[in-house]
């Protein structure tokens, strides 16, 4: 599998971006990577490192674009930008995928304006995967729809079934609705609304609402929400996380006992900061759209880096697009 790196995305490009892709290609995670952005740089980086040479070949963008730059103005005037020239690299088939940990908003416009949804697909959604205390749960929208219709949310679970079988081998995936309550009649209108096509669909493993605080149980394969109401959830989650590990780290300050204790419980601390950390899972998939696209934290570091390449090429290798548009385009035209 060969992918494509937009090597100017993250918050302190382009080192991550360089030293992550060195390491995914040493560790065999992917054929072949285009590292893209300013060549001049990236070659001076790069050659601080010891790699096959063949397999990581930098191609030259002169434009990044910028944290704080409009998403979809900016995605069309810079068009020589390392992101762009990224996603054309994939849609031109050089590469099976794409990954950026660049402005989410213009990534994802950058992805759509040059890859473009799948036939029958009204909007493409952000595909994140959840650590549970079983199987990993994919939840959707994490924030590319702040407003949603049922219809939205309904194609939100279909994708996100056909990821779970594809991705993750999961026969029969089990699809919940994100909501405040297990009730039916709970939640506001589009969550009603959105519960009762759900529960009449025959293609879709629907087993009813799921409660923020069971998400972790691994309660369902696929968690169902809106943009606005996913990105709430992943901003706490992250939230949550570093006060968890601030508060112990205070208190194992404290006095002796609490250290050793700390010691003896350091195995447990590093599995659980691991199962937490972003770095780990290397980034999200955007769903619906004609390719691959991978979009990553902008603190990534070089872990995340190879892991977000790592996940790009399984992700490729897995087949979900092509059975996700075959569904979209060929079921759904006849």
């Amino acid at each position: 599998m060969k992918i494509a790196l937009d090597a100017f995305g993250s918050d302190n490009a382009p080192l991550p971006e360089v030293e992550g892709a060195v390491l995914a290609i040493k560790e065999d995670a992917c054929s072949k990577i285009y590292l893209v952005g300013r060549k001049d740089e990236l070659e001076r980086e790069l050659g601080r490192f010891s790699y096959p040479k063949e397999r990581i070949e930098v191609v030259h963008a002169s434009e990044v674009i910028l944290m704080n730059d409009k998403a979809a103005s900016t995605v069309r005037t810079k068009k020589d930008s390392s992101l762009v020239r990224a996603i054309k690299l994939h849609k031109d088939g050089m590469a099976d995928a794409v990954v950026s940990a660049g402005n989410t908003g213009a990534v994802m416009a950058a992805n759509l304006f040059t890859l473009g949804r799948i036939k029958n697909v009204l909007r493409p959604a952000i595909a994140l995967s959840l650590p549970t205390l079983g199987k990993p749960a994919i939840m959707l929208d994490m924030g590319a729809n702040v407003d949603c219709l049922p219809e939205h949310l309904i194609q939100f679970a279909k994708l996100g079934s056909l990821y779970s079988h594809f991705f993750y081998g999961v026969e029969n995936p089990e699809v919940s609705l994100l909501n405040i309550g297990e009730e039916s009649m709970k939640g506001n209108e589009l969550s009603k609304a959105t519960h009762k096509f759900l529960a009449e669909r025959t293609d879709i493993n629907f087993v009813g609402n799921v409660e923020p605080k069971s998400i972790f149980d691994g309660a369902a394969d696929v968690i169902v929400c809106d943009g606005f109401v996913g990105n709430v959830i992943l901003k706490t989650i992250e939230g949550t996380a570093r006060f968890v590990f601030k508060a112990l780290k205070e208190q194992m300050r404290r006095d002796w006992i609490a250290k050793v204790g700390a010691m003896l419980s350091y195995p447990a601390y590093g599995y659980l900061r691991r199962k937490l950390d972003h770095n780990e899972y290397g980034g999200a998939l955007l769903v619906g759209l004609r390719g691959n696209p991978i979009v990553s934290h902008g603190s990534s570091n070089d872990v995340a880096i190879k892991n977000a390449v790592k996940f790009a090429a399984r992700i490729a290798e897995s087949g979900f697009l092509e059975h996700a548009r075959a569904y979209y385009e060929e079921e759904k035209a006849s």
